[in-house]
């Protein structure tokens, strides 16, 4: 009997849904509060008119922390998002037999930053040519994806990925590799993993960019 361990071998590679594993219906238990922001509800209700927006650019640790740092983000959450299994755990997704990537869902107060902001963000704080890897994190897991929650971030995100493959040809660097579509279901991550930076500061951090910067007058709109 072949085990579904033994079907894939190269984390490099997606699953089919038929060999991606079956999860399950039970969803992560989420605590109320987002750690960092204290009375701030995870999940909302939320005060402000806020949107969202889903980005996966490596181990999403670091990727967390780098926008709730943001000033108009009011909420963050990561979890696993692209691939076929239901409720996969952390360890599900790093066997790479789910076909998630790791994620973060930004929620985001729609008078104080805007999304094109938030895309500026995304394409400068990683290497969006690494294919199925980010720095030394290599597997589907750390991917570089936007999914989009409407129609006009989709375009709007793949008019910046325009934008930004020009400024990296500019410099020397190759073409992008990043998955742009339409939201899936995104499924939230262990509580141990939100907000995980700003219970242990000094843990693995694996965000680093290419040093080219978005045009000013893109991330600006």
């Amino acid at each position: 009997m072949v085990l579904r361990s033994e079907i894939l071998v190269n984390k490099n590679v997606l699953p089919t849904k038929e060999q991606a594993l079956p999860g399950r219906e039970t969803p992560m238990v989420l605590p109320e509060k987002h750690f960092f922001f204290k009375d701030t509800p995870l999940l909302g209700p939320f005060f402000q008119d806020v949107d969202f927006a889903i980005f996966g650019l490596g181990c999403f640790w670091g990727a967390e922390r780098r926008f709730w740092q943001r000033e108009g983000v009011v909420s963050t959450v990561v979890g696993y998002a692209g691939g076929f299994t239901p409720n996969p755990t952390y360890e599900e997704v790093c066997s790479g037999l789910t076909g998630h990537a790791e994620v973060v869902l930004v929620v985001y107060d729609k008078a104080k930053v805007s999304y094109e902001e938030l895309l500026a963000m995304f394409w400068e704080l990683h290497n969006p040519t690494q294919g199925m890897r980010q720095g030394n994190d290599i597997g589907t897991q750390y991917r570089s994806v936007i999914y989009a929650t409407s129609p006009e971030q989709l375009d709007a995100a793949l008019k910046s990925k325009d934008v930004y493959q020009a400024e990296l040809l500019k410099a020397g660097l190759g073409e992008i590799s990043t998955e742009i579509d339409q939201a899936p279901t995104v499924y939230f991550a262990e509580a141990y993993h939100q907000q995980y930076l700003a219970k242990n500061p000094e843990g693995y951090c694996g965000i680093g960019g290419t040093g080219v910067c978005m045009p000013a007058s893109l991330a600006a709109n």
